[in-house]
């Protein structure tokens, strides 16, 4: 990444914590996926049970290597996916991305079967959300236009799901089950438990 967009980037980031803060949510900045994985690490105690959703940004990190008191929906036989990730929503740690971070501090996110969202909503004691500085958005309504232009197309093809944006890369608003990813749209504009939600930023390019 080009130096002088990293000097703006972190700049955008300080912003975003500072807003967060107002929103009963903590900020962390990290400079690279190796600080941010050791944040991580440093937040969860090894009593803790981890689970986390779906995330493209979470894999190419490898932090989830690092971990053994874990609930794995993702690795489940399908036969047993979704209590998995039932019971993911009773974890002491949920770890996720999002899909894009406002520059108010608002996490805005699509979710297809509902249990990212769900468990960022309520459930685990402590949410750690991971999200690249290209992530970020100017308002909810940019925060939105990116993740159908950005986001779903390329999560789509990443699944293999059969929808329109995965075929042409524009969002058709499907409706069709077992393939559209946009069931839900979440935006968490305020954590109503403190110390709940930490939102560590990383001055890299992580998911999409």
């Amino acid at each position: 990444m080009n130096e002088f967009v990293k000097k703006a980037n972190q700049k955008k980031i300080e912003h975003i914590i500072k807003n967060l803060e107002k929103r009963n949510m903590k900020g962390y900045y990290c400079d690279t996926i190796k600080e941010a994985n050791e944040k991580i690490l440093s937040m969860i105690s090894t009593d803790d049970l981890v689970s986390w959703g779906g995330s493209a940004t979470l894999d190419e990190m490898g932090i989830k290597e690092n971990l053994s008191n874990v609930i794995d929906a993702q690795k489940a036989p399908q036969e047993k996916a979704y209590e998995e990730k039932r019971r993911a929503l009773l974890s002491d740690v949920y770890l996720t991305s999002t899909n894009a971070i406002t520059m108010e501090g608002e996490l805005v996110n699509i979710d297809g079967n509902g249990n990212r969202v769900a468990a960022m909503c309520f459930g685990p004691h402590k949410v750690i959300v991971v999200a690249g500085a290209n992530k970020i958005a100017e308002d909810e309504a940019a925060a939105l236009a990116r993740i159908h232009t950005e986001a779903s197309p390329a999560n789509c093809i990443r699944l293999g799901k059969k929808t329109p944006c995965a075929v042409t890369g524009i969002c058709g608003k499907c409706l069709t089950p077992g393939q559209t990813i946009c069931s839900y749209t979440v935006t968490t504009r305020f954590s109503c438990v403190a110390d709940r939600i930490h939102v560590i930023l990383v001055n890299e390019d992580l998911g999409f």
